[in-house]
């Protein structure tokens, strides 16, 4: 059965590719919104997820859907994308120095089956300075990013170390997925496609 990912995300993308497994994109016709509703974290990323799975599956009968949607959360906060730069400052301005949590939610649609799932990885930021806060502020990078980082920046280099899946903190947990498609009849390797996935919990109970 053809897969889809249900994903604007060029990194959910990348993410995907790793697996070997074909695919196409479709972008969901599902209006983002604020994560302002009173569920528990890892509930609404899962709701959220099936929410854009469910506006391309409507769509494309027949086919595997899959999507995923990431948050960080802080202090029982949760922490979407910033909607300025202010906002974003605010979250690096308090994330700096400290833990907090990011859980991906996903979720796979077909065959009139539904799978739903999240993984949680504890993250540790740097003491970045301010100079380093303010030239990644102004490189614009922050604004599509829950919690207003990317791990994998190669130049602020925010997280200085992190405790789960290192791909759920890019933004699709990457052994979590192929255990949902294994599950579906679609073919995955067991081999872990990125260096960070040898150390990953996720990963070694395939």
């Amino acid at each position: 059965m053809p897969l889809i990912l249900a994903s604007t995300s060029p990194r959910r993308r990348e993410l995907l590719g790793l697996l070997g497994v074909p695919f196409s994109v479709v972008t969901p016709t599902w209006e983002e919104k604020s994560p302002s509703s009173g569920l528990v974290a890892a509930r609404l990323v899962r709701c959220l997820a099936l929410s854009k799975a469910q506006a391309v599956a409507c769509r494309q009968g027949g086919q595997l859907v899959l999507a995923a949607d990431t948050m960080v959360v802080f202090r029982g906060q949760v922490l979407g994308k910033p909607a300025s730069l202010e906002e974003a400052t605010q979250m690096l301005t308090n994330l700096r120095a400290r833990w907090h949590r990011v859980i991906t939610g996903v979720a796979l649609l077909g065959e009139e089956r539904m799978s739903l799932g999240h993984a949680q990885t504890w993250v540790h930021m740097r003491p970045y300075t301010r100079d380093e806060l303010e030239r990644y502020l102004l490189s614009g990078e922050p604004l599509d990013k829950a919690g207003a980082y990317a791990i994998q920046d190669p130049h602020f280099r925010p997280v200085d170390r992190y405790l789960g899946c290192y791909c759920n903190v890019v933004g699709l947990p990457l052994a979590l997925v192929a255990s949902m498609l294994r599950r579906r009849g679609v073919p995955v390797g067991r081999k872990p496609p990125l260096p960070q996935c040898h150390q990953c919990p996720l990963w070694a109970k395939l």
